[in-house]
């Protein structure tokens, strides 16, 4: 029901959702994308979503979340890195997902954020670019080089 970020194949966990979804609703896999969801503390994880995954064992790298207000918010200080709550990642049509404030947040396996670029173009340490909400304009969190993490360094 629930992945840690650090017991998984990333790419391919990712790509598995997708298809999952694809299949159950006979829907084409390149016109779908993910929404996601940051679940409040007491929600209950203990069985799987009806649709997509539960993702646990983030870290917030340039800013923390704000458990409150449910979006990002300046980091406290003195702390570097702030755990981020449990996020549902919710595949849907990409004509379909809502529009709201959003920041797209770089998730990278670890602190480098720098790899060799892969066939993709992409680093190997990025995983992906989540929607997550914001009250503040992307550009503030750009500066801020917010993040999120798979993994701290030791």
């Amino acid at each position: 029901a629930v992945v840690s970020t650090q017991s998984t194949g990333t790419q391919a966990f990712i790509t598995g959702v997708k298809q999952n979804y694809a299949r159950k609703y006979t829907i084409p896999i390149d016109t779908l994308s993910f929404d996601y969801d940051v679940m409040p503390e007491d929600c209950d994880t203990s069985k799987p979503p009806e649709d997509g995954a539960y993702v646990n064992g983030l870290f917030v790298d340039g800013a923390r979340w704000d458990r409150e207000k449910n979006v990002f918010a300046e980091s406290t200080p003195k702390v570097l890195f702030d755990t981020m709550p449990m996020i549902q990642m919710k595949p849907m049509k990409k004509l379909e997902i809502p529009e709201r404030p959003i920041y797209w947040c770089p998730v990278y396996k670890t602190s480098e954020r720098r790899g060799t670029l892969s066939t993709t173009g992409h680093s190997t340490n990025f995983v992906i670019d989540m929607r997550l909400s914001s009250d503040k304009p992307e550009m503030h969190w750009v500066l801020r080089g917010l993040a999120l993490l798979c993994q701290l360094d030791d």
